[in-house]
C-alpha cells in the first residue's frame, strides 16, 4: 500500500463485476478500498470501517428499477456517519432519480458504465468534501462540550490552515492562564470567537463571559457601562446599575474595539486595570474586581502609540499575549471548509435540500478578495443557501459577490464567463443540442444548464 494514497472507499453494488472492476481502478488511486454484494452488510462496514466515501449502487436484486433502496440506504448511512460522502452507481434512466438523491444528501453521482476518469475525479471530490466534514465536527465537538454561561459561539473558528492551527495552539497554551490577551484583525475575521475559546477553555469557564463594544460607547456614558452607578448620580440613573466589570467579576470579560476609545477614557480603563476595583459613579465606595481581560481591535494600535492616539502604558497593559487573526485573503485554502460549514448550517436552518459546493464556485470563492472577511463569506452562503433552486450551488446563486466584486476582480469574473460560455457550446455540439448529456458532461443538473443557457442567450 502506497503510503501517500489517501482516503477511504467502501463500494456496494450486487454485481460481482462491477465490483472487481471498480476495485481495479481505484486501489491504485485510494488508500484502502473495500467491495461489498450485501447491502445488509452496510452498517457492519460504516460502524467498523471509517470511511470517507461510499460508491453505492442503487438498485440490487430486491428491486431492480425503482431507486427505493438505494434512497433507503443512503438514509441510513447518512444516519450512523453523516460525515460519509456517499456517491450514487446509477444507470443512465436513472439520472432523475440521482438528482433526487443529492437533493436528500448524497454527494456525487455516476453514470453505468463509467468513465475511469470521471470516476476517479468525483470520488476525490467526494473524498475532499469528506475530509472537510470531518475537519469541523473534530473541531465543533470540544465547542459543544464547553459549559458555560453564555451562548457557544454562532460558528466556531475553523481552519486547517497552518496559521489558524498557530492560533489554535497559541489559544490552548494561553486559555490555562490569567494572561491578558489582545486580539488583532480585520472586522469580519473572528476576534469574537477567540475570545470565546479562550473564556470556554480557561478555568473560569464556569463564570459569566461579558462582552462589551466599547466603539458603541459614548465618551459620558463610558464610566456608567464599565463601573455602574449609583440611583440618582445623574438625571436619567432612576435606579442603581451594576457595571459590566462587575457582571464579569470571577470570569472574563472581553473588550472589543479597545482601540475606538479616546485618551480620556483610555486612563479611566488603564486606572481600573491597574488597581483592580472600581467605584461606580455617583459612590465613593470601591469594589474589588477578578476578571480576565480579553481586548481586541482592527485598528493599527501600535502605529496609534507612534501618533500618541493610544497610550502605549495601556497597551502594554492589554497586550500580555497578542494573537493576530489572518484576513481570510491570506488563508484561502480554508474557504472550502468553511464553505460547506456554512452551507450546512443554513440548508438546516431554513429547511432547503441544497447539499453541495460545485467545484466550480469552490475556485470562484477561493479568488475572490473577501474584504468582510468570514462574515462576509458566512452573508454569502446564507443567501445563496435561501435563494438556490438547485442541489448544488453554482457561481450564479453568488450574483451579490459579482456586484460587490473590486474592480480589480472583474476582468477575471468576465474571464471565467466566457470560459463557462465556450464549454456549453463545446458540450452542446459534442452531444447534438442532447440537454441531459450536457449537463452531464458539464457536471450540472438540467436545471442550472437552462439557467446558463437562459442568462448567456445560447
Amino acid at each position: 500500500m502506497n503510503p501517500d494514497l489517501e482516503g477511504k472507499i467502501l463500494i456496494v453494488d450486487d454485481d460481482a463485476g462491477v465490483l472487481s472492476a471498480a476495485n481495479l481502478l481505484l486501489k491504485r488511486r485510494f488508500k484502502q478500498v473495500d467491495t461489498e454484494k450485501n447491502p445488509l452488510r452496510i452498517p457492519y462496514w460504516v460502524n467498523t470501517g471509517k470511511y470517507d466515501v461510499i460508491l453505492l449502487d442503487m438498485n440490487f436484486n430486491r428491486d431492480l428499477s425503482s431507486g427505493k433502496e438505494g434512497f433507503e440506504w443512503l438514509d441510513k448511512i447518512l444516519d450512523l456517519d453523516p460525515t460519509i460522502s456517499v456517491v450514487l452507481f446509477t444507470a443512465y434512466g436513472d439520472v432523475e432519480m440521482a438528482v433526487r438523491a443529492i437533493k436528500l444528501g448524497a454527494t456525487d453521482f455516476v453514470l453505468k458504465p463509467w468513465q475511469n476518469d470521471k470516476l476517479v475525479e468525483t470520488l476525490q471530490t467526494a473524498l475532499s468534501i469528506a475530509q472537510q466534514k470531518k475537519a469541523a465536527k473534530t473541531i465543533v465537538a470540544p465547542m459543544r462540550a464547553a459549559k458555560n454561561t453564555t451562548p457557544v459561539s454562532s460558528h466556531p473558528f475553523i481552519g486547517n490552515s497552518d496559521v489558524i492551527q498557530n492560533i489554535l495552539s497559541t489559544i490552548e497554551r494561553v486559555a490555562g492562564t490569567d494572561a491578558n490577551v489582545l486580539i488583532l484583525g480585520e472586522n469580519g475575521t473572528g476576534k469574537d470567537l477567540v475570545a470565546k475559546i479562550i473564556h470556554q477553555q480557561s478555568l473560569r469557564k464556569e463564570k459569566t463571559f461579558v462582552s462589551v463594544d466599547l466603539g458603541a460607547i459614548s465618551e459620558p456614558l463610558f464610566e456608567s457601562e464599565l463601573f455602574g452607578h449609583v440611583k440618582g448620580s445623574f438625571t436619567d440613573a432612576r435606579e442603581d446599575r451594576t457595571g459590566k466589570l462587575e457582571e464579569a467579576d470571577g470570569g472574563t470579560i472581553f473588550l472589543d474595539e479597545v482601540g475606538n476609545i479616546s485618551l480620556p477614557m483610555q486612563a479611566k480603563l488603564l486606572t481600573v486595570l491597574q488597581n483592580r476595583n472600581i467605584t461606580k459613579v455617583g459612590s465613593n465606595k470601591v469594589k474589588a474586581i477578578d476578571v480576565r481581560l480579553v481586548c481586541a481591535t482592527n485598528k493599527a494600535v501600535y502605529n496609534m502609540v507612534n501618533e500618541n492616539t493610544f497610550r502605549q502604558d495601556l497597551l502594554y497593559r492589554i497586550n500580555t499575549i497578542e494573537i493576530q487573526i489572518p484576513a481570510l485573503r491570506e488563508r484561502k485554502e480554508d474557504i472550502p471548509l468553511l464553505a460547506d460549514y456554512f452551507l450546512h448550517v443554513y440548508a438546516k436552518k431554513y429547511n432547503r435540500t441544497v447539499a453541495a459546493l460545485s467545484s466550480t464556485v469552490i475556485k470562484l470563492l477561493q479568488k475572490y478578495a473577501w474584504p468582510g472577511n468570514v462574515r462576509e463569506l458566512q452573508h454569502a452562503l446564507e443567501r445563496a443557501v435561501i435563494l438556490s433552486q438547485s442541489a448544488i450551488l453554482q457561481p450564479e446563486d453568488f450574483t451579490g459577490l459579482r456586484l460587490n466584486a473590486s474592480d480589480a476582480a472583474a476582468p477575471e469574473t468576465l474571464q471565467l464567463e466566457e470560459m463557462e460560455v465556450l464549454l456549453i457550446k463545446k458540450a452542446l455540439r459534442k452531444y447534438n443540442g442532447n440537454i441531459t448529456e450536457t449537463a452531464r458532461e458539464l457536471g450540472l443538473t438540467r436545471a442550472s444548464l437552462y439557467r446558463r443557457l437562459e442568462k448567456y442567450a445560447i
